[in-house]
């Protein structure tokens, strides 16, 4: 790195700053692509209270941010170094340039985010929908059957009861309730 003891103080600050971060950079972006990194800026470096949570799976302060801005600080910096006279002008657009690498990269988690998909099963979601007795419900008290339901594309047997009559095997039933969180409440269509 002789190259950058010629150069003016304020450019060799930008490349001091630059190349470290871009090398780190690439670190985290490798580790993120095979698996090794377990957070993605979802966690606080530190421990805040930041009143008006609006949902964002992510936070401002977090150690990946912070190589964002000074990524974008530090590159910004080289590349308008040379472009204007004015060194207070390169700090703001450096400055600048970093806080959009920070905005690229919440725009981008948050498109990710959208990606996320909730396919976990749960019996409330089997309100209203039509099922097949698989195993005969008998009338009340006398027990539990089974019933297949399609929920959220995929058939489930489910633990079913009734407050009526028994019904067989092979009879088609309408989900009323579920009680104690997995058990179907059906009865006859």
């Amino acid at each position: 790195m002789e190259f950058l003891s010629q150069l003016d103080p304020m450019l060799r600050m930008f490349w001091y700053i630059a190349i470290p971060v871009s090398v780190v950079f690439a670190i985290q972006t490798i580790t993120t692509f095979i698996g090794m990194d377990s957070t993605d800026g979802a966690v606080a470096d530190f421990d805040s209270n930041l009143d008006g949570d609006s949902g964002i799976p992510f936070q401002l302060f977090s150690l990946r941010n912070l190589v964002n801005f000074l990524l974008g600080f530090g590159w910004g910096g080289v590349s308008f170094y040379n472009t204007f006279e004015s060194k207070s002008i390169v700090i703001i657009l450096a400055l600048i340039s970093g806080i959009v690498l920070i905005a690229v990269f919440f725009f981008v988690m948050q498109q990710m985010s959208r990606l996320n998909e909730d396919n976990t099963m749960k019996p409330k979601d089997s309100l209203g929908k039509t099922a097949e007795v698989y195993l005969t419900v008998p009338e009340l008290g006398s027990g539990t059957g089974k019933v297949l339901v399609s929920i959220k594309g995929s058939m489930h047997e489910m633990t079913a009861i009734t407050r009526g009559t028994q019904i067989p095997s092979g009879s088609l039933v309408k989900i009323t309730a579920v009680e104690s969180g997995e058990i179907l409440v059906v009865e006859k269509i």
